[in-house]
């Protein structure tokens, strides 16, 4: 369904104004070209699914901040759509807990990602150093560091502060240098 941009205007007027007839129409006219968008910048369906929700959304709450004067419906929506999508690609630098759970049962494993034999002893004497830490921070420091989770996922999937997180993280690792007599 393709409207003409003086259509899209009349329909986020109305959008404005909570016309839910209004935004079904402006929907079903521009999402085919918003999905596009997004599944370009993402490249997975599901997340550009979601994302395209959160920009309905936006519209929906932001149809009165719309200036035709400054830009067409159509690029003032897709600059919604783009915008948040590129957030999430800057933020998709790290595994999410939610795609990997896996992840979680990897970390409980012992650490030993080379066969014995072909360690060297430097990984020997961390791994050693590693194994010397209280078991739930030995956890935390492998899923932060050996399978990449932030502070913020951690906090998330264990239910501890991030501030804790930040703090164990921190005073593990100077007990991992210490233990290898690093300064």
């Amino acid at each position: 369904m393709l409207l003409m941009q003086a259509e899209l205007v009349g329909l986020l007027a109305a959008v404005a104004h909570g016309d839910e007839a209004a935004f079904e129409q402006l929907y079903a006219a521009t999402r085919a070209k918003l999905c596009g968008v997004l599944l370009r910048i993402l490249g997975r369906p599901e997340l550009a699914e979601e994302v395209m929700q959160e920009t309905y959304v936006k519209v929906w709450k932001m149809a009165g901040k719309f200036d035709p004067s400054v830009a067409s419906p159509i690029t003032w929506m897709v600059a919604i759509a783009r915008n948040r999508a590129i957030d999430i690609v800057r933020k998709r630098t790290e595994l999410s807990i939610e795609e990997e759970p896996e992840a979680m049962d990897v970390a409980t494993d012992s650490p030993v990602p080379l066969a014995r034999r072909e360690m060297t002893e430097e990984l020997k004497r961390l791994l050693s150093c590693l194994g010397k830490l209280d078991p739930e921070k030995q956890r935390i420091v492998l899923l932060a560091y050996y399978s990449g989770w932030s502070r913020e996922q951690l906090s998330r999937k264990l239910d501890i502060p991030v501030n804790t997180i930040k703090t164990w993280l921190r005073r593990s690792l100077i007990e991992v240098r210490e233990c290898m007599g690093t300064p």
